[in-house]
């Protein structure tokens, strides 16, 4: 991927999907107060190679383990410079969860990706409810289990949270999505 934008303005095109897409449509409910209260980090890596990718992803998880929640509670990594393939990213995904049980803490944090081309293995590529798990960029999102549990501990059905994102991004369309999130620009 040659995206060359600095990452100052990487950093602001996450912050916009944040605010108008995740928290302004309430796909995730759990997120507005962590990032509301600075809980939040944006980490943008220069990688342009995969290795060079784990290599920052371990230094972030290392990062996040050793942090207070209270003060960090959880990481986005953005690689603007790999992965214009959404399946080559997928891919990736083993690899960090690889990185994830070397360092001992599965069980503690948990990957999650995000991709321009993000696409559920059981929807076509043009379905709006994979707009759920788009980013302006490839992003791990690095997220403390234990912040996961006690978010859906108070939940009658978790998985409503899942359809009702859906049926949110079908009425918009996919297009409707990218005017949602352009919005703000």
């Amino acid at each position: 991927m040659t995206f060359s934008a600095p990452t100052d303005r990487i950093v602001a095109d996450i912050r916009s999907w944040l605010e108008r897409g995740v928290l302004g449509l309430d796909l995730c409910p759990f997120a507005r107060r962590p990032y509301e209260t600075g809980r939040v980090r944006i980490a943008v890596s220069r990688a342009d190679r995969e290795d060079a990718l784990v290599a920052d992803l371990d230094g972030e998880l290392r990062r996040l383990a050793e942090a207070d929640p209270e003060a960090l509670e959880t990481t986005l990594l953005a690689s603007p410079l790999l992965f214009d393939d959404f399946l080559d990213f997928n891919d990736f995904l083993d690899l960090a969860d690889a990185v994830l049980r070397a360092l001992g803490l599965e069980g503690e944090l948990q990957v999650v990706g995000f991709h321009p081309d993000y696409r559920f293995a059981d929807a076509p590529p043009d379905d709006p409810a994979n707009c759920t798990n788009r980013s302006p960029v490839p992003i791990l999102h690095l997220l403390r289990e234990e912040s996961v549990a006690r978010a859906v501990a108070g939940l009658d059905d978790p998985d409503a949270i899942y359809r009702r994102n859906i049926e949110t991004l079908r009425r918009l369309g996919e297009a409707g999505w990218r005017e949602w999130i352009e919005g703000g620009r």
